[in-house]
């Protein structure tokens, strides 16, 4: 990306946070070069913070991350506009937004469980069973969707609701951890059957 730092006398580019599932703007933050490229490695939305003239992760105090999904750049190159999804509250404020709206869809959850898994991806592989996972790899995470498929599947044709219930939800935890293995998200399935609706 060829971004015009120049064009503003700090050096620094405005860049719009979008939640990738709802659409709806999260925030207004400020980038260097230097936040960029920290955003791209870290898969964490990084600032430049005028206030503490330093690098600033968001949610490195609160733990309520962004995790990166792309980044574009307008036509004049000199705005960004982030797709993340957030892991929890985005203002300061405890609100969802820095405008004080609820940010939420019908998979207003499944959005924020999309978050958690990602900002496990890089986790140390003891801290959690999603990181575990994601260390060992893609074979194990298959596997694992594919063991809970079978699970799934065995439990359709009993009568018990429940256990039909919670091994549907762990198919599709294990499903949203395999996409984040893959590097995609819920919201590139439901592009990919929205063309096929279409067509």
């Amino acid at each position: 990306m060829n971004i015009q730092f120049s064009k503003y006398a700090d050096g620094l580019v405005p860049a719009i946070i979008q939640d990738n599932q709802t659409g709806k703007v999260l925030m207004l933050g400020f980038m260097n070069q230097e936040a960029v490229d920290a955003t791209m490695s870290q898969q964490k939305v990084t600032f430049f913070s005028r206030t503490k003239n330093r690098l600033w992760t968001k949610g490195e105090e609160s733990g309520h991350y962004l995790a990166l999904v792309n980044m574009q750049l307008d036509c004049d190159n000199d705005t960004l506009l982030i797709k993340a999804i957030p892991n929890g509250p985005v203002c300061h404020t405890g609100s969802d937004t820095c405008w004080g709206e609820l940010n939420s869809n019908s998979t207003d959850f499944l959005s924020k469980l999309e978050g958690i898994i990602a900002s496990r991806k890089t986790a140390a592989p003891e801290s959690s069973y999603v990181a575990s996972l994601f260390q060992k790899g893609i074979n194990k995470i298959a596997q694992k969707v594919g063991e809970e498929a079978v699970e799934t599947i065995i439990e359709a044709k009993d009568k018990n609701n429940d256990l039909f219930v919670g091994e549907a939800a762990d198919l599709l935890f294990h499903y949203l951890i395999l996409l984040q293995a893959k590097g995609f998200t819920l919201s590139d399935i439901t592009k990919e059957l929205e063309k096929r609706h279409k067509a």
